[in-house]
């Protein structure tokens, strides 16, 4: 079964209400690594209740829809699917605790031809239920590498934010822990490529890999980090391409040039010296 472009153009997705509290929020903080010293107290208070924060990455598991690619009416081939890229845009601070709402829609398919698959992007803006504010838009764009030459449109792909060619401004390097990926499919994504050896294997990894939104989550603390001072009210925007897969364990390096509020980053695993996130841009205040 092909793509059908106007079908899948016009899937209807259900709008999802999501209940999450103190608790969740905890968790998802520890799944991207927060908490690994247990003695910083900028990292504290976003793992112990007392004063407790949402790191902003918490947006991207709230009211998600879950991996609707894999279900037969889209027509992709689910398993030979990629993330590609993510892009969260923070409207305002979230909760630690609340209920959320959020639909997801399909913003374009981009056909890149016969062998060469096809991008697929969707969006989902995130509102509080309570008040009806909207938190934060996502943006995910999905590389269906099966599903290149269906007769969709040959548009141009987005271009990549530009790195710089000098050397980065600041460097932050962040641990994972090797049971990283166990904790962080808690939040949500229940992918069995993120836990089990066998799955891994079929897919061609050596082990079970990080969950790309997980390492999204570490870019996101090692900007909070460097420069919003830890401040959430300070992170209002990034996007990124994920270039390559991490292993639970890994250390992530985040290399970053600041322009004023705009910022270029990339991150590299420092064992293996291999990018993981490329052409990835931030708006800080």
């Amino acid at each position: 079964m092909a793509i059908d472009y106007d079908k899948l153009m016009n899937r209807k997705f259900e709008c999802l209400k999501h209940q999450y509290t103190e608790k969740d929020t905890i968790l998802y903080a520890l799944g991207v690594g927060l908490g690994i010293d247990p003695l910083d107290e900028d990292c504290l208070k976003f793992v112990y209740e007392d004063g407790l924060k949402a790191l902003p990455s918490q947006a991207n598991v709230l009211a998600y829809p879950g991996f609707w690619a894999k279900e037969p009416d889209t027509g992709i081939d689910w398993v030979k699917i990629l993330h590609a890229g993510q892009e969260m845009i923070m409207h305002k601070p979230l909760p630690a605790s609340g209920q959320v709402e959020a639909t997801t829609k399909i913003t374009d398919i981009i056909d890149k031809g016969e062998g060469k698959g096809a991008l697929i992007i969707s969006e989902r803006t995130v509102r509080d239920s309570a008040t009806g504010e909207d938190l934060c838009t996502l943006v995910s764009t999905t590389l269906a590498r099966g599903d290149g030459g269906f007769g969709g449109p040959a548009v141009a792909s987005p271009k990549p934010d530009p790195i710089p060619e000098r050397e980065p401004d600041r460097v932050c390097e962040l641990p994972t822990l090797a049971q990283a990926a166990l904790i962080y499919r808690l939040s949500g994504d229940f992918n069995p490529l993120h836990a089990s050896p066998e799955v891994a294997r079929a897919a061609g990894f050596k082990a079970p890999i990080l969950h790309g939104l997980c390492t999204f989550g570490v870019a996101t603390h090692a900007i909070l980090k460097t420069l919003c001072d830890y401040d959430p009210a300070r992170f209002h925007r990034i996007r990124l391409r994920f270039s390559s897969p991490v292993y639970p364990g890994e250390t992530i390096r985040t290399e970053i040039w600041r322009n004023g509020d705009e910022v270029a980053f990339r991150c590299r695993v420092v064992e293996r010296d291999v990018v993981v996130i490329n052409n990835g841009y931030a708006e800080v205040s």
